[in-house]
């Protein structure tokens, strides 16, 4: 083995050693809205309830760099969806059972990562095939089958990790061959999704259902009635050695399980992208009203 190589296991070790006996807590999360939000409630919870000191890593990238975080011990807990976690960091095939999806989950990160995955928080964030509503009216399009036998001449507009993940295009594709689009979907920013669906540069926006801009535009989410996309319940999955350096925390996490709806995961991304508040702030207001 080299020196390079050598130097590089030896920073590796060290990190891994320090992880397990650092008194601070190190909440990530990734590099959307809805993740820089979850990230924040978490982090000011800890805060609060274990009056420790929290170092905040979010908007870390995609799903597979924040999942090296955490195994590398980066990061001590990020907020997670069990579809995500089934398919693209265990690669299994999609299935539909919500409570399937979360036990696997549950029983693999625990034994190939000695990962802790918490109960789910409240919600469902799946992708959402979204459509204009004018198009929706005229064509009477209320499902994904439906729009399979009118999309021709259409084009796609969707962020890079629905495009790349086996559980995201290829599903669809796979599940709906009846969609037709006209050249190759346009990969594009998330939050430039649906400015490009209303201004008419893409005729479907691969977005997600807690996206906050739902309930301000005139679109129609199709329904997934063939099931192309797994159940996607968000929870928070955490390092073990976290919990044995930090007992009261896995209770403190436990607090915020079944506490967000998917009606109030949509307000507050709504909140931080249209009104443009404070991600702290729209975080703080939050668990001010869990509390009362």
């Amino acid at each position: 083995m080299d020196r390079t190589k050598i130097f590089a296991c030896l920073i590796a070790a060290a990190l891994s050693s320090g992880c397990s006996t650092r008194n601070i807590i190190v909440v990530g999360s990734k590099n959307f809205t809805e993740q820089l939000v979850l990230g924040e409630i978490v982090a000011q919870h800890i805060e609060q309830k274990l009056h420790t000191q929290v170092e905040r890593k979010l908007d870390l990238g995609g799903t597979l760099l924040t999942q090296r975080a955490l195994t590398s011990g980066q990061i001590d807990l990020y907020p997670e969806y069990t579809g995500t976690a089934y398919t693209n960091v265990l690669k299994h095939q999609s299935i539909g059972d919500p409570a399937a999806v979360l036990k696997t989950v549950q029983a693999e990160y625990e034994s190939r990562f000695h990962l802790r995955w918490l109960a789910p928080l409240g919600f469902n964030d799946s992708f959402a095939m979204v459509i204009r509503g004018e198009d929706a009216r005229a064509r009477h399009l209320k499902t994904l089958s439906d729009a399979a036998g009118y999309a021709r001449g259409w084009t796609l507009g969707a962020g890079y990790e629905f495009l790349g993940r086996p559980d995201g295009y290829k599903s669809l594709m796979k599940t709906y061959p009846g969609l037709r689009w006209t050249g190759s979907p346009k990969s594009m920013d998330l939050g430039l999704l649906y400015q490009a669906l209303k201004q008419k540069q893409v005729s479907m926006a691969a977005g997600n259902t807690t996206d906050g801009v739902l309930s301000a535009l005139d679109v129609v989410v199709l329904e997934d009635d063939r099931h192309a996309f797994p159940p996607y319940q968000a929870s928070i999955v955490v390092r073990e050695d976290a919990l044995t350096r930090f007992p009261g925390l896995e209770a403190a996490l436990n607090d915020l399980s079944g506490k967000i709806s998917e009606s109030t995961m949509r307000r507050l991304n709504y909140e931080v992208d249209s009104q443009h508040r404070p991600v702290r702030v729209v975080a703080g207001e939050f668990l001010t009203g869990m509390d009362e």
